[in-house]
């Protein structure tokens, strides 16, 4: 490799760092703290789910999380929106972040503070009921029931991808964690099912647990003996590490066996809707609850768990003191040294207390004030299912893909398309019929290429570019989902129709009759007929130069897209579209001032961008050398000896042979018009001379011979 070569690639690989910075990035605190003003405490990141609680002191104020932890939905460009959101522990939105995205119409278009003025919408709007961004059709039907979000023009696709990435990070969030959000248990317990049990009998039935975790086992668990733990006191040798009983309580069976009927009944009273509650004893060297335990809060030291998810279990405070004394213990045995609570489990956990669960004990001694060892201990458990009503599992509609959505809402767009495309397939299947009214022809190209502009161009925002082939390539290079495409319904229909007219005519029928940008250099190219512009002269030479350029510059683009697509997008800017088409010149001076220098070009060279600078052009002329036909008609005269298609061509895709370039010809029609009217074809013109000419002589030869003929008796 050349000094050079290596030289280049270092910049290359630099680039692509600095162009995603995120590679090595976490989220700073700072900037979760701007999303909570108050905090004065951010936790760690958990794994599951993964969120940073956020408090105030001791008072737990939200949960700030990044978005692509929940959602893999790609953004218009073909990559995630990174975002940080911030929610409030009653389902409202503290506000939302960007921390990466790579959309190109913010990025080198509307500009990123367009993005960030959308996104300061959702601070405190609640995600318990739907947010809908720029529909006032669908909102205003629901009033209240929606939050309506200003949507931003130009970049409708890219926000509603942004705000669907909002919700599904957010409702994950609050299903998991917040009061309200989660459905209630699925197995409720029976309220008429109820015989009198004792201690010993729900012992034996599995209601009540009873676990004992000995001084071996511990040391075993551990690895090492309890003599190297200076807290554990050597008087307690012959008492276990910890003896457990534990019963969930919700549950007639076993909490008016335990509680009694009024202490059963204010426990009802204190729980919320759907909440359950769970009693623990312990004694022994290690209860679930230090001497220190401040009631109301958190164990540290106990969790229960089911289906490997670690549940809390928050403290009710529920006359702690006296609930051992409440409880009906059979004579004889006692209490003393047990410590006893009833700890709440909040809906949000959606607990199933019909299914297999375990009750684990986390374990930390003091070595000393630097080591620390520690251990978790689970005993498992499973109550009988007779307790309960089981109900079938909610089946949670999920919503319309947005993709679907986004067809929904365009519909009338995506016929009125449909309906263009289906007239000009029929234009190319029956060319030499309709091109045959020269007039009638020229007028209907016009107002076709007038649609393409306004319509296509400047309404339905359907220009296709050179970063869509960005984004197909590495979308098939990466994992390919197609509903990242599927998203804007305009560009899907036109790439699909222009793929499929590449196989068969080659890249002319985009380039002649769907590019908006094209079509308004053909209008500059009329204007400059009528202005009596004069053109200027390109040798063939020079024209056949100056068309390797735009293969040049794609060859250049697409290897960039695999190391930095943001630099890729920058580059990309050698296309006029978003300036002219997009954001219909509204952006700063040196994007309008180079659009308006190629357009003002193209007064002087037809259709100049399209034949010697599109990178699109280039890309689509390379696929379309795969097309099946060349239905553009020759005659043996083409080029031997006329030339009157060729200098008609303004695109310069004729050549001297008669033959066609389908890399160049962008399928105008205009040779087939001229093939077809026998005024303008030359061969049809000296056709019908040489008839005429042959007609003249038979005449003549007709009258020579009656001359010459001898006259007969008759006549004299």
């Amino acid at each position: 490799m050349t000094r050079c070569a290596r030289f280049l690639l270092r910049v290359l690989v630099l680039l692509s760092a600095l162009a995603s910075p995120t590679l090595f990035a976490q989220v700073p605190e700072a900037q979760i703290q701007q999303l909570f003003p108050k905090a004065t405490r951010i936790e760690p990141k958990q794994a599951d789910p993964p969120v940073q609680s956020v408090y105030q002191l001791d008072e737990l104020l939200g949960y700030a999380f990044e978005s692509t932890d929940y959602s893999n939905l790609q953004g218009f460009s073909g990559k995630p929106i990174r975002l940080l959101i911030g929610l409030d522990t009653r389902g409202v939105l503290t506000g939302v972040t960007v921390l990466e995205h790579h959309e190109p119409v913010f990025l080198h278009g509307l500009g990123e503070q367009t993005l960030y003025d959308f996104v300061d919408q959702y601070r405190q709007v609640s995600v318990g009921k739907p947010i809908v961004v720029g529909s006032r059709t669908a909102a205003g039907s629901a009033g209240d029931s929606v939050t309506l979000l200003d949507g931003v023009s130009k970049a409708t696709v890219s926000v509603v991808i942004l705000n669907e990435t909002v919700l599904l990070s957010a409702l994950s969030v609050a299903r998991k964690l917040l009061e309200g959000f989660a459905s209630g248990p699925l197995a409720t317990p029976r309220a008429d099912l109820h015989e009198s049990l004792d201690w010993a009998q729900l012992l034996a039935r599995g209601l009540l647990q009873h676990w004992t975790i000995t001084r071996s086992e511990l040391e075993s668990a551990l690895g090492g003996t309890l003599d190297d733990y200076p807290e554990i006191d050597p008087e307690y040798d012959s008492q276990p590490f910890s003896e457990l009983y534990f019963a969930y309580l919700n549950t007639p069976m076993i909490g008016r066996n335990l509680l009694g009927d009024e202490g059963f009944a204010r426990l009802n009273e204190e729980l919320k809707a759907n909440e359950q509650a769970l009693l623990v004893l312990s004694s022994g060297m290690y209860r679930h609850v230090p001497d220190d335990f401040v009631p109301a809060t958190v164990p540290a030291r106990l969790v229960l768990m089911q289906n490997d998810h670690a549940i809390e279990l928050h403290d009710m405070n529920f006359n702690n003191g006296a609930v051992k004394d409440q409880l009906n213990i059979p004579v004889g045995m006692s209490m003393e040294g047990f410590e006893a609570n009833i700890f709440r489990i909040k809906t949000h956990n959606a607990f199933n207390p019909a299914e297999p669960a375990g009750l684990r004990l986390n374990v930390r001694l003091q070595r000393n004030h630097l080591v620390e060892s520690s251990t978790q201990l689970t005993r498992g458990f499973q109550l009988d299912p007779y307790l309960f009503e089981i109900a079938d599992p909610l089946v949670v509609v999920e919503p319309a893909p947005i993709w679907l959505r986004m067809w929904h809402e365009r519909w009338w767009q995506i016929s009125l398309l449909g309906a263009s495309l289906i007239l000009l397939t029929g234009v190319f299947i029956w060319q030499h019929r309709i091109s045959r009214n020269s007039r009638g022809f020229h007028l209907f190209r016009a107002g076709f290429l007038m649609f393409t502009l306004v319509f296509i161009g400047l309404y339905a925002q359907g220009q296709l570019s050179v970063v869509n082939i960005f984004t197909l390539l590495l979308a098939l290079w990466n994992d390919f989902d197609i509903r990242v495409f599927l998203m804007d319904p305009v560009i899907f229909i036109l790439w699909s129709f222009t793929f499929i007219s590449l196989l068969i005519w080659g890249r002319g029928v985009f380039c002649g009759w769907l590019c908006p940008f094209g079509a308004l250099q053909e209008m500059l190219g009329w204007a400059a007929k009528g202005l009596r512009i004069p053109q200027w002269k390109i040798s063939d030479r020079s024209h056949h130069r100056l068309q390797c350029v735009k293969y040049l510059i794609l060859i250049g683009l697409v290897p960039t897209a695999f190391f930095s697509l943001t630099l890729a997008e920058r580059l990309a800017e050698v296309e006029p579209f978003k300036t002219s088409m997009t954001l219909f010149f509204l952006r700063s001076w040196p994007f309008v001032l180079y659009a308006l220098i190629l357009l003002g070009l193209g007064l002087f060279v037809h259709k100049f961008y399209c034949r010697y600078v599109c990178p699109l052009g280039a890309g689509l002329a390379i696929l379309g050398k795969f097309r099946l036909f060349s239905w553009l008609e020759r005659i043996d005269a083409c080029g031997q000896p006329c030339q009157h298609c060729k200098h008609q061509c303004e695109i310069g895709a004729i050549k001297r042979d008669g033959r066609i370039d389908y890399d160049e010809c962008i399928q105008c029609l205009e040779c087939i018009v001229i093939l077809n009217n026998e005024g303008q074809c030359v061969a049809s013109i000296n056709a019908r001379k040489k008839a005429a000419r042959a007609a003249r002589s038979a005449e003549g030869e007709l009258i020579v011979t009656d001359a010459t003929q001898p006259r007969t008796s008759e006549a004299l």
